[in-house]
Parts: C-alpha cells; structure tokens; sequence
C-alpha cells in the first residue's frame, strides 16, 4: 500500500530551541522519500522519527542559510556510511554551488553513494518520474531560494453506472482501460479526469509571484510562518511570512491541508499561529507543526 505523509523533523527558525529542532522535513511518497531543508541536527532526528538513509532518493534546499542546510554535512554522509544502494539527487540554488561543496566535503570520509548534484538555475521542471514531476519556483528572500512542488500526472476514474449503461462488466473493465475503447465504446465514455496530487514546499520569503505559483490547487503547502502578523514589517524586512500572509495564500489558491512551521523563538505559543491562520479565512485542514510529527497527504478526492 503507498504511504504519501509528510514527516516533520524540525520546525525552528535560525536557531534551535529546546522544543524545535533546526528545520527538516521527510516527504514519503509511495516508497521514495524527498528531504527537504535538513538543518542541523537532522541526522539525529532521522533516527528519532525512524527515518532511514535508505528512504532517501532526493534532498531538496531552498537556500543556503544555517538553519536550512547544516545538516546537509552529517547527512550526506550518513546515506555514505550506511552504502545506500541508490543513487541520490541534491536540488539546490545554483548560485550557492561553493556551499554545497563545502557541506559535501565538511570533513574526510569514505563515498559508497553516487550522488547526482542538480542545482536549480531557472523557474520550470526539475525531474520528471512515473509518479511525479518535481517542479521549483523563485522566491523572494535575502539570498537566492526555490519554493519545490511535486505534481502527480492526472489519472482516470472508472465510473461504474456509466460502465453499467454500456453493458461493459468483468474482464472487459480492464479491458476498456488497457486499450481506450471497446466495441466502439471509449474510456472517455464510461471514467472522469482524476486529478493528480500536489505538494507544496514554501520556506525563506516574502509574499511574491513563487509563493501564489507553488501553492495554487496544492493538496497539502508547507509553508513558512515566521513571524506573527504583528510583526509584519519584521518579516517584510527580513525576507519571511506571518502566519496571516501564509493563510491567506493558502486561501486564494484553494490549498486543502496547511502546514506551517518555521517559528520564530520569540514565540512561545504555537496556538498564537492557528488563530492568525483562521482570522485570515482559511477554512481547511490546518496544522500547527511539531517536531517529529507526522502529516498524511489529504486522499484524493
């Protein structure tokens, strides 16, 4: 059975605190595993959420601040101790290719693991697989960073009245399916477009075209909520989102389950942001996230 969840290893912003861990996310998607922003500490909150080096196959960073690619270091060389017996892609902001390096060779240790560096240059596609295509998109933040967006190709439903009127039963469903059409009968006839799924990954920025253009129709955003919305200027000023900005984004694109995460330290209570979020009118599923939390990805409608 496919397992698509979100697992949530840190939730701090800048600096750890005795409750959050720098930034990390896991996202599980039917048995490939694509991490996101491992901060510091990551390493050791893998083996706390029972997170495997071999469940990794991409690791995507939207920027090089500390707090969303220290851990690329202990990582990186963690899926080397434990001889991962597949290749690995990196996705990251070309223009910190000297930051990539110095994590990738922090320190001396021995390679077992091939893994293919894929920095991200432009807005568009960055890998195309039978179960998604990974997409990034420019944000606006201090220094250069990429929103990611995983979008499942759209699918078919059966739909068995319509299945019923044509007198098509047993074998002939899978028929119908394989070949598109049946005794003059076409698959458009008797199934409906089953959209595919989105996931959206927003950290590091201010309001901008990347944020709306990441989230729109998302199944589930990840998305930064730095700040509250008292403290908007401070946002503004420093590159990031308030938990009301965040909402309201999610509201317009018609995002069906909110993450937010990456919190201020000068906050201590995470209920503040939920408020914020509802105040701003979204009205679906939200969640206030914690450290080693773990978020299925909404069913499919």
């Amino acid at each position: 059975m496919s397992v698509r969840e979100l697992v949530v290893l840190g939730t701090a912003s800048q600096v750890p605190t005795r409750h959050r861990n720098h930034n990390g996310y896991l996202l599980r998607w039917d048995g490939r595993g694509i991490m996101f922003d491992p901060g510091e500490g990551t390493q050791r909150q893998m083996l706390r959420a029972g997170v495997a080096a071999h469940d990794l196959d991409r690791i995507c960073v939207t920027h090089f601040h500390g707090d969303h690619s220290l851990g690329l270091a202990g990582v990186i060389q963690r899926i080397n101790l434990d001889q991962v017996p597949h290749p690995v892609t990196a996705h990251y902001p070309a223009s910190g290719q000297r930051f990539f390096e110095r994590l990738r060779y922090a320190t001396a240790y021995r390679e077992t693991v091939k893994l293919v560096e894929a920095p991200v240059t432009a807005d568009g596609p960055l890998a195309v697989t039978d179960t998604y295509t990974l997409e990034a998109h420019r944000l606006s933040h201090p220094v250069e960073s990429y929103g990611y967006r995983l979008v499942e190709p759209d699918g078919r439903r059966i739909l068995p009245g319509k299945l019923a009127e044509h007198g098509i039963k047993g074998p002939d469903v899978g028929r119908i399916q394989r070949d598109g059409a049946l005794n003059g009968v076409t698959l458009d006839q008797v199934s409906e477009i089953r959209r595919g799924q989105r996931f959206a990954f927003v950290m590091d920025t201010r309001l901008c075209d990347g944020v709306h253009a990441l989230a729109e129709g998302a199944d589930m955003l990840v998305i930064e909520s730095t700040f509250l919305d008292e403290d908007v200027r401070l946002a503004t000023d420093h590159g990031h989102l308030t938990a009301g900005q965040a909402a309201a984004a999610a509201r317009d694109a018609g995002v069906r389950h909110l993450v937010l995460t990456h919190f201020s330290q000068r906050y201590h209570d995470p209920a503040a942001f939920e408020r914020q979020a509802r105040a701003a009118g979204f009205d679906g599923e939200l969640s206030i996230a914690q450290d080693l939390m773990r978020v299925p990805v909404p069913k499919r409608t």
